[in-house]
């Protein structure tokens, strides 16, 4: 599933505020960061990592990493943080920064 670029944009602003919650360095992707990542999507859908890799290739290749062994979606990746987005469709409302992100806005 692609996201669309209307969707993209607001995960984008969504994104904004959000901080890392999975650091990843140039030791790869071990099995704790593994389930820490699995866990982030899986709860919150839309998730900051950080790479803490100096080479933008690097980051490049570990961002790529990231999407084939999640099964997420890069929605943007700036610097050395990737927003990374899975759609979860048992997501508890209180943990998916989408969700909380559409109830906050839905109420103004």
């Amino acid at each position: 599933m692609s996201l669309s670029s209307a969707q993209k944009k607001a995960f984008r602003s969504i994104g904004h505020h959000l901080q890392p919650v999975v650091t990843v360095s140039e030791n790869g992707l071990g099995e704790g960061a593994q389930q820490e990542l699995e866990r982030a999507l899986r709860d919150h859908e839309l998730i900051k990592v950080k790479l803490a890799i100096p080479e933008r290739e690097d980051r490049q290749a570990m961002i790529e990493e990231l999407v084939a062994v999640s099964g997420a979606e890069l929605v943007q990746s700036l610097g050395k943080v990737a927003l990374l987005y899975r759609h979860n469709p048992k997501a508890n409302p209180k943990l998916s920064n989408i969700a909380r992100a559409e109830n906050h806005h839905g109420r103004h």
